[in-house]
């Protein structure tokens, strides 16, 4: 069976939110040829200009059927009145759509055309206050690599974080489609060291937005030295020169988390990469990077990640 695959782009799309997902697509279509047919689409028929200035040359938006419908993000994703046509084109193809996707901030498209009421979703994590300002009625995850709303059902809305998760996204679908052999091979045709979970959180980026780089820079890397070690508000505060309570509020303010969770996110970014990486027994792991008890962490797991160590382990290996 032939899957028609729609990939949507607009002015001032980001070049890479399509690039990837179109490259993992076609990479897959060479395992199993036959598989997808492919079209560019567009408001307007023609050179389209990304946000660097490269251009990608695209048909007019058509009718359908689509099995599958993706939708780039960028910096023109927000200029509904110049996307009128576009989003009344969503409206009429997406239900018709066995699944309907989005990378980075193509959600605001979606959201915007009424597709993601109720739903699961996420979008860049740059971006995730302003959108749940703007669309309240949709269920945010804000850190979620992907989300899959509608698992089984015609009609599944798939969305993503940032331009790289594209990718992730994109190899999550071909092996919806073709299983993971085919995605596994996509992805090492891609030079991609394996496909991240949707689960995964982009709490790395969040942390180093006013953490690696910021004020408490240091902080986080004596942090990250001692993770087996208790590490109350108190303590973090004491390293910081800081009293407790103007350093919990200047930490929040820096890096949009409490001390607390951000312990416990490198934490996890920790046990996640020993889990992956090596066969070192769970409740090893749970001991060393400070979570102490392996069901405390496995519930910190599927919390952040969806999934328990056990399952990513897996992943990782398959």
């Amino acid at each position: 069976m032939t899957r028609r695959v729609a990939f949507v782009i607009f002015p001032d799309f980001q070049l890479l939110d399509a690039a990837g997902p179109i490259s993992a697509f076609e990479i897959a279509g060479r395992y199993r040829p036959g598989t997808y047919d492919f079209c560019l689409l567009a408001p307007q028929a023609g050179m389209v200009a990304s946000t660097s200035g490269a251009a990608l040359g695209a048909a007019a938006l058509c009718e359908g059927p689509f099995d599958t419908i993706i939708m780039s993000g960028g910096e023109g994703s927000r200029d509904y009145a110049q996307l009128g046509s576009l989003l009344d084109w969503l409206k009429r193809e997406a239900p018709r759509a066995r699944r309907v996707a989005s990378v980075c901030s193509g959600a605001y498209l979606l959201a915007k055309a009424g597709l993601l009421d109720a739903r699961r979703a996420t979008t860049h994590w740059n971006s995730t206050d302003h959108f749940a300002q703007e669309f309240p009625a949709v269920r945010l995850e804000p850190d979620r690599i992907f989300t899959r709303d509608g698992l089984g059902r015609d009609g599944e809305i798939w969305t993503s974080a940032g331009i790289t998760a594209g990718i992730d996204l994109a190899l999550a679908l071909i092996e919806d489609d073709l299983g993971a052999k085919v995605a596994r091979r996509t992805a090492q045709q891609l030079v991609v060291h394996h496909r991240r979970p949707g689960g995964q959180s982009q709490f790395s980026a969040l942390l180093d937005t006013g953490g690696v780089h910021g004020r408490f820079a240091g902080l986080m890397d004596w942090i990250r030295e001692r993770l087996a070690e208790p590490l109350s508000v108190e303590r973090l505060a004491d390293q910081a020169a800081m009293s407790p309570r103007n350093f919990a509020r200047a930490f929040r303010a820096e890096t949009g988390l409490t001390p607390a969770k951000a312990v416990e996110r490198l934490r996890l970014e920790a046990a996640r990469l020993r889990v992956e990486a090596s066969a070192e027994p769970i409740d090893r792991v749970a001991e060393a990077v400070g979570f102490g008890d392996p069901e405390r962490m496995r519930r910190a797991f599927l919390r952040a990640f969806g999934q328990p160590p056990q399952a990513l382990r897996r992943a990782a290996r398959a």
